[in-house]
């Protein structure tokens, strides 16, 4: 009996010992430094394609632009996205380029603690220094607004961020946005484009019940977004047997009106009012060829 109490406690300490070291575990890696000149034009693009201003802003509730955006309402609890203007307090007034960029392709704060990933930075993570210098600069214009965003809203377990760094060690995947021989520009620009900052995959790829994406099944759709909503597949062959083609595609992300006439509804409509409209042309013609041809054999993956 004192034998298996010993084996007990060893145990338990041994248990304590290694989540103790789990809680202190720094994640994420220091950016060297950015002493780039940003273009604000350039920036305030990226931004816009990224889904910066129409997750961050929640106009309907009266909130200033970028002041921090409506609640996401998910099964692990409600995250609001916080305020991302120039306030010393309540936005990003006294951050560094560097944890900005630490911030945006690896989602680690400042003082180290991990983003939930209700904050897209999987899709982020291959953001050039330049990149990263220009939406730097068009942050920079954003007028303080000294008003916090409120908390998260998440219930135990799931209010525990040291639990972060184990999903992020099995979930947490490289975009691969970089450019494929042999296609064309426009091509690869779209691949750029759907895998990184306009991050189609959060929505329209399945997820496990922790909340990873399911790569084997890339853009095959997700019946169950948060807020009840659905998205469909955007493979090629989806979109061809729906009548999809390369400017169609182009042309619903500009107006959100479909092959058939039909509207576009619920957050793909806000996609298209917030963000793809404001794109150029070419960018979404990019989009549209790159998610119609898909990868080798006609595959997105």
């Amino acid at each position: 009996m004192r034998r298996i109490l010993w084996g007990a406690a060893v145990l338990g300490t041994v248990g304590a010992a290694t989540l103790a070291s789990l809680v202190v575990w720094p994640v994420g890696a220091a950016p060297g430094p950015i002493a780039l000149s940003g273009d604000v034009d350039r920036g305030a693009y990226l931004a816009r394609v990224s889904g910066c201003i129409s997750c961050h802003s929640n106009f309907e509730a009266g909130r200033a632009p970028l002041a921090g955006g409506a609640p996401l309402d998910t099964p692990f609890g409600a995250f609001h996205p916080p305020n991302l203007t120039t306030d010393p307090v309540s936005g990003l007034g006294t951050w560094t380029v560097e944890q900005f960029a630490k911030a945006v392709r690896q989602g680690v704060g400042p003082d180290g603690t991990p983003y939930y990933p209700a904050f897209p930075y999987a899709f982020y993570a291959d953001f050039t220094d330049q990149d990263i210098a220009d939406l730097w600069a068009a942050f920079q214009t954003v007028p303080p607004v000294a008003d916090p965003a409120p908390a998260h809203t998440v219930g135990f377990p799931f209010d525990q961020r040291w639990g972060l760094k184990l999903w992020r060690a099995a979930f947490l995947h490289d975009p691969d946005t970089g450019p494929v021989d042999g296609r064309s520009d426009a091509w690869n620009r779209g691949r750029a484009l759907v895998r990184g900052p306009a991050h189609c995959g959060a929505c329209h790829t399945p997820r496990n019940l922790a909340g990873g994406r399911d790569l084997a099944a890339r853009f095959a759709g997700n019946a169950a977004l948060p807020g009840g909503s659905k998205a469909p597949s955007i493979q090629p062959q989806a979109l061809e047997q729906g009548g999809w083609t390369v400017s169609a595609l182009a042309y619903a992300l500009e107006t959100g009106l479909t092959p058939s006439g039909d509207a576009f509804g619920g957050s793909m409509a806000e996609v298209v009012r917030e963000n793809t409209r404001f794109m150029t042309p070419e960018d979404r013609t990019a989009m549209a060829t790159y998610l119609l041809q898909g990868e080798v054999g006609g595959q997105t993956d």
